[in-house]
């Protein structure tokens, strides 16, 4: 008798995962809305460690060369997807009639932080970037002027470029930048204090602290490269710089953005703030766009 009991239970189990998985199958997410553009020419190349990929309008370009910085676990060839962002810029640029600046997209790998040499094997990606820079303008022209565009993991590393280097750069556009109020060298209860203000997905700030720890040994490392400790230095001369963060952002980055965003008016750096209604990433194209063709 039990052990029939038991068949009929494993039976109903059995149904009710078939039924949960048709069920998985029918709702589940099919295809992805794709954007209506002309993707731009590309060229590929390789200079040490650092791959990078060329990205030309086939109207022609303004002369201006924009180093675009790539978020995680993406790659030097997103700028021609048609499922991103990217794709909406360049959709945006072609509905104009100026023409857009060439875009050199780098990557050290899916993910990576730009440091100066530090005591960590993996820091000093910052000195290396900056190295290579004259050697590929070698090959693709001397710019006008150079902008820096980048996303997430991406934000962070165009605003460490562009305010350590701050003569080498005209503009600086940081979307959804990994800008906190606190170092990841920090106490666990400030952490955790951050987390519930901020709103930040624990496992994803967990990410952030591992991420951090690989490229920086301690706070002072940390500080050379954060960018509320950057900006304490910068004066009216440094590039524009354009900010963008979605409130609700899982990863906290709405916070540190906004301070950033405070702090750099108060040093007279000229300063666009797009504070959206949105998730991480959340952007507004039309008026980025608009920042890094002007």
């Amino acid at each position: 008798m039990m052990t029939r009991r038991y068949l009929y239970w494993l039976i109903a189990a059995i149904i009710a995962a078939l039924i949960y998985y048709a069920w998985a199958q029918v709702t589940r997410t099919r295809g992805a809305q794709k954007v209506s553009f002309r993707p731009a020419e590309e060229a590929c190349d390789t200079s040490g460690s650092l791959r990078y990929c060329v990205y030309r309008d086939r109207r022609g370009t303004n002369g201006d060369v924009v180093y675009h910085m790539h978020g995680r676990n993406l790659d030097e060839r997103i700028w021609n997807d048609d499922t991103y962002m990217t794709a909406l810029v360049q959709s945006e640029w072609q509905r104009r009639p100026e023409l857009p600046p060439t875009v050199v997209t780098v990557s050290y790998g899916s993910t990576w932080l730009l440091t100066p040499k530090g005591e960590k094997p993996d820091s000093g990606l910052l000195d290396d970037l900056m190295a290579r820079l004259p050697a590929i303008e070698a090959k693709i022209g001397r710019p006008r002027r150079r902008l820096l565009v980048g996303e997430s993991m991406g934000g962070l590393n165009v605003l460490i470029a562009g305010l350590s280097y701050p003569s080498r750069f005209a503009k600086v556009a940081a979307l959804c930048p990994g800008v906190y109020s606190i170092s990841p060298f920090a106490s666990l209860s400030t952490i955790r204090a951050t987390m519930q203000r901020t709103g930040a997905n624990p496992k994803i700030v967990f990410g952030v602290w591992m991420m951090a720890r690989r490229y920086a040994a301690n706070d002072a490392e940390w500080q050379r490269v954060s960018p509320l400790a950057l900006i304490k230095r910068a004066g009216p001369a440094y590039p524009a710089l354009y900010l963008s963060n979605g409130l609700y952002d899982a990863y906290g980055n709405f916070e540190g953005s906004q301070q950033l965003v405070d702090m750099a008016r108060r040093r007279g750096i000229t300063t666009q703030w797009h504070p959206l209604y949105g998730g991480h990433c959340a952007t507004d194209v039309a008026s980025l766009a608009a920042f890094l063709s002007s």
